[in-house]
């Protein structure tokens, strides 16, 4: 490929996170350095990546709107999400692979 051309992202596995105004952890699956996470909330969801179970998300983390996704970067290191959410309750998706925005 051509010097600063994109690869279209490839997941490999997606957990959905159960979330609420409570912080809880997932662990990811599937492999790669590429992380699409995913609000399907209608909440502002806080999130968090660490390389043990023991990581939790708090409103000091990363905003994300409600029904909306993006994609981050993340190494191999990296096995666990966690969020958070300022109101209600609802799903947040990790789905990991490599690749970037088309």
């Amino acid at each position: 490929m051509a010097i600063g051309s994109t690869q279209p992202f490839r997941p490999t596995g997606t957990a959905a996170l159960a979330a609420s105004i409570t912080p809880a952890g997932i662990a990811l699956v599937g492999g790669g350095e590429t992380v699409l996470v995913t609000n399907a909330t209608t909440a502002l969801a806080f999130i968090r990546f660490g390389s043990d179970a023991s990581v939790m998300a708090s409103s000091a983390d990363m905003p994300m709107l409600p029904g909306t996704r993006f994609l981050l970067g993340i190494n191999g290191l990296i096995g666990y999400a966690s969020a958070l959410l300022d109101a209600g309750t609802g799903t947040v998706y990790f789905s990991r692979g490599d690749g970037s925005v088309v």
